[in-house]
């Protein structure tokens, strides 16, 4: 096995993604980066160091596309260590105030892609007693009023306890990652009672630094201002 420590994110190329992703080469990790955006990917490992970062367009909703980013990260650093399915986008409340095409592009790349992602690398998981996150949300704990985003975050909130008692004996640990509002490019309109993605960046390395007997399952960050 590689002595070098590989670490996967997808939704790489901004917010929590890329946050994670500096986060993680900080602290020795390699990491495999994983979005739809080519040229902010580029970008990204370009910031990082080519010998640190690889770049890996990916669709999460595409099952190919996720067997290739794991695929990349075995063949090029040797191993995978620690997988971040954190790709996801939201929608506007209201149940009439979004587009059918929109809603169905949300759910897929939320929960489909989400289960995807950890699906391709629970076999490499496996073999490095890894580590599995994904980001859900304060929504997945507290319905929203309108919001199809909620429900899909309280599908990632099962998720997340369904792989861990399913991996519970492998060495695999699984975290959930449940962020309140994150000044991401999610809004439009910026605020300065919102987290930083550095904020939730800093949680996810905090999980996978413990002990390996220690497994964090879930982390809530919120702003201190935030009610809900």
């Amino acid at each position: 096995m590689s002595d070098t420590r590989v670490f996967v994110i997808t939704g790489a190329s901004s917010g929590i993604g890329a946050a994670t992703a500096r986060r993680a080469v900080e602290a020795g990790y390699r990491v495999v980066l994983g979005a739809r955006s080519q040229d902010k990917l580029d970008a990204l490992v370009g910031e990082l160091g080519e010998g640190n970062a690889l770049a890996v367009p990916t669709d999460v909703t595409r099952w190919e596309d996720n067997e290739a980013l794991i695929g990349a990260a075995k063949d090029t650093f040797g191993s995978v260590d620690v997988v971040f399915a954190n790709a996801g986008f939201g929608a506007a409340r209201g149940w009439l105030n979004e587009t059918p095409e929109h809603w169905r592009d949300m759910v897929l790349t939320n929960v489909l892609g989400a289960a995807y992602t950890v699906r391709a690398a629970i076999p490499e998981l496996k073999a490095s007693k890894g580590h599995v996150l994904l980001t859900g949300s304060v929504a997945g704990r507290k319905a929203l009023p309108g919001s199809l985003y909620s429900s899909t975050k309280w599908a990632v909130t099962g998720m997340s306890e369904s792989i861990r008692q399913d991996l519970n004996g492998t060495g695999v640990r699984t975290t959930l990652i449940s962020p309140g509002g994150v000044e991401t490019p999610f809004f439009d309109n910026p605020s300065q009672d919102r987290l930083e993605p550095d904020d939730i960046a800093r949680a996810v390395l905090y999980a996978v630094s413990q002990p390996p007997h220690v497994d964090i399952n879930e982390i809530f960050v919120r702003p201190i201002a935030q009610e809900g």
